[in-house]
């Protein structure tokens, strides 16, 4: 490559941080390491109407979170800061004003009464408004007014939007990374405002003018701005500078694979769709994040990465390191990524299996109050035992809670299947061996137990159920060997004792 690569994210800070946008943070993030490139990131700030508070920390949160760190941006290596647009005002009028002189662009005094009226007229005959080539000499604009008439306006501080010249009976020829050669009929482009009347820049504007001055090398962004890349592109054309080179990543779209994926189908369907939890500001409703619902920033960047890539291989498993090396954006598709909840548990899960015992310890005696006053390497044992059939630190509760504390009660399905006549009488002779063995080991208690067993001719299962019943409550757990180590004697031969006088 023949410049530096330096691409950007560039959320605005209007809420929480959508998996969408994590996507092409991480993309941009993969793309900017496989060539030693930069990472940078802007706060696209300048609808102030839909501004957040706290919206900002939170991108910045989730970033670090999922442990794709930006380069440079707000606060860090500040080299073409500021990096909020909203600090960056004064220079964009500038910009609009260049663009007016070389003739591309020009003042529009329209009001938003008269643009109304036009609309409404077009749509009485069956026709869509677009201000553009067909009719601007028609509308209130420096173009259909004299010079004179224009400084007038100008001069008596009229309301005024400058807008883009689009180009009359031209093909543009656009590239793509991923999307390949794209063809454009400038006739059907509308001349996009690009500063407003309250002396902000729009979008468009602003986010040329950034990324020229931040010597940004690839814009790498969502699908929904692919409309916006011819208008782009003649800006960049129209100032005489160098575009980057353009990927447009496709959608997420729902489990159904039908539309774009929304907060509301998270809620209905019970999954997050933000990296982290979040509190409106306003309302105080809180939504769920993947780090509250026990995920690993690993899972979430796996999962993510799969959302719109492919290796061209079999492997589905990627360390961050893995991904840098392995990603290429020709590899992305066009279409959309469907979304799937059960892939995302079954990342989580592998991703669990790679913790330490004691590291998985440590966050569930956090998540329980139970476990307080429980030694962490007694819950570190229990966790080995039980981490398997786990997918998140949520679910070790339901799954090794009789490790803490004894049954109060016993399954009732389970125990029409475990207990029979006899039974009783069996359980006392397995308490008697219990009792008399004195090195309590595992097995020591396989031995004891299952010879005993092997040596009356007696069907494993109806020891071995009701000895599971006891001890657990239920017909499931770890090797019943395992749980009665774990537990000790006393409280094995209590439980025991529990089930004979329940029965």
């Amino acid at each position: 490559m023949t410049k530096p690569v330096r691409v950007r994210f560039a959320p605005s800070p209007t809420g929480p941080l959508h998996i969408g946008g994590v996507r092409t943070a991480l993309f941009n993030y993969l793309f900017a390491k496989k060539h030693n490139g930069t990472f940078v990131l802007r706060i696209e700030d300048t609808d102030q109407n839909r501004y957040v508070e706290g919206a900002e920390d939170y991108i910045v949160e989730s970033l670090n979170w999922c442990g794709i760190p930006f380069d440079e941006g707000v606060g860090k290596n500040e080299k073409f800061g500021p990096y909020r647009q909203s600090e960056r005002k004064h220079l964009y009028k500038q910009y609009a004003e260049e663009l007016i002189k070389k003739g591309h662009a020009y003042y529009a005094f329209d009001t938003a009464e008269d643009l109304d009226f036009h609309r409404k007229d077009h749509e009485e005959k069956g026709k869509t408004f677009i201000y553009n080539w067909h009719n601007r000499l028609k509308l209130s604009n420096s173009l259909s007014l004299s010079e004179s008439e224009t400084k007038a306006k100008l001069d008596a501080g009229e309301d005024y939007v400058i807008r883009f010249k689009s180009p009359q009976d031209e093909t543009l020829h656009l590239k793509d990374i991923i999307r390949g050669d794209i063809k454009i009929d400038t006739n059907i482009l509308d001349d996009k405002v690009l500063f407003k009347s309250d002396g902000m820049p729009t979008y468009h504007l602003a986010n040329i003018v950034d990324d020229h001055l931040m010597g940004i090398s690839h814009v790498i962004r969502g699908e929904e701005w692919l409309p916006s890349l011819a208008l782009h592109y003649q800006l960049y054309n129209a100032f005489g500078w160098d575009a980057p080179e353009f990927a447009h990543l496709p959608l997420i779209l729902k489990p159904t694979g039908k539309g774009k994926l929304s907060k509301r189908d998270g809620d209905k369907l019970g999954f997050p769709v933000f990296p982290l939890e979040w509190k409106d500001p306003k309302t105080g409703d809180i939504s769920r994040g993947f780090k509250e619902d026990g995920y690993f920033p690993e899972a979430m960047l796996n999962f993510l990465a799969f959302l719109g890539w492919n290796p061209g291989t079999e492997q589905e498993i990627f360390s961050l390191d893995e991904l840098v090396n392995a990603f290429e954006l020709e590899r992305v598709n066009k279409a959309g990524a469907r979304f799937d909840p059960d892939k995302t548990k079954w990342f989580n899960h592998h991703y669990m299996q790679e913790q330490s015992d004691y590291e998985l310890a440590v966050a569930f005696k956090n998540h329980r109050s139970e476990l307080k006053d429980i030694d962490i390497n007694y819950i570190e044992m229990v966790v080995a035992l039980i981490k398997e059939r786990a997918t998140f630190v949520s679910d070790f509760w339901d799954l090794s809670h009789f490790f803490f504390t004894s049954p109060q009660e016993f399954d009732e399905k389970a125990s029409k299947k475990a207990i029979k006549e006899d039974t009783a009488s069996i359980m006392l002779k397995v308490k008697e061996i219990i009792t008399h063995i004195d090195d309590f080991t595992v097995e020591a208690l396989q031995k004891d137990i299952k010879g005993w067993i092997t040596s009356n001719e007696i069907g494993f299962g109806k020891v071995m159920m009701p000895l599971r019943l006891a001890l657990v409550g239920a017909l499931q757990g770890p090797d019943v060997f395992d749980i009665m180590f774990m537990i000790g004697k006393a409280e094995t031969v209590k439980r025991i004792d529990t089930l004979i006088a329940a029965n």
